[in-house]
């Protein structure tokens, strides 16, 4: 183990011992793809919105969030996202990991059981603590809303 890596514990539910564990696919990726542990393919008609389960469940260590986000392949290529993008994973919950999936494209897209459905990134959290004040620093930008920047 790294100074960049940490531990996190994971179960697998019973029946999903045949599906792979989360790897990075390379030496600098940031997410692990998480699969569909499925029992039967599953069918998202375009509009539809599902929960996909991933057959694990983890402990997050405390100061650490999972975020769970959508495969830029599956978006592009069917429209295939999820609805709740980043969904989060806090280092208290202890239920099954699923994937809250939407087909915004145009054709019923198949899921079958050990399909890469989502990635799930470990992110270090930091809790804020509100500091009521009665006046707000000034900076250039001000008040400027959505597109004030120009881009």
């Amino acid at each position: 183990m790294t100074s960049r890596q940490i531990q996190i514990q994971v179960h697998r539910l019973p029946g999903t011992e045949d599906l792979p564990m989360p790897v990075y696919a390379t030496e600098f990726s940031s997410g692990m793809d998480l699969v569909a542990a499925v029992d039967s393919d599953a069918t998202l008609q375009p509009g539809e919105r599902r929960a996909i389960p991933t057959g694990m469940t983890v402990a997050i260590p405390p100061g650490y969030e999972a975020q769970v986000r959508p495969r830029s392949g599956l978006a592009i290529r069917h429209g295939i996202t999820m609805i709740n993008a980043p969904g989060t994973i806090d280092a208290d919950y202890r239920g099954e990991i699923q994937v809250l999936l939407i087909n915004l494209g145009t054709e019923p897209f198949v899921i079958h059981r050990g399909d890469r459905i989502a990635q799930l990134v470990i992110a270090p959290v930091v809790q804020a603590v509100w500091c009521p004040v009665d006046v707000l620093s000034e900076t250039e930008r001000g008040e400027g809303g959505f597109g004030h920047t120009g881009i």
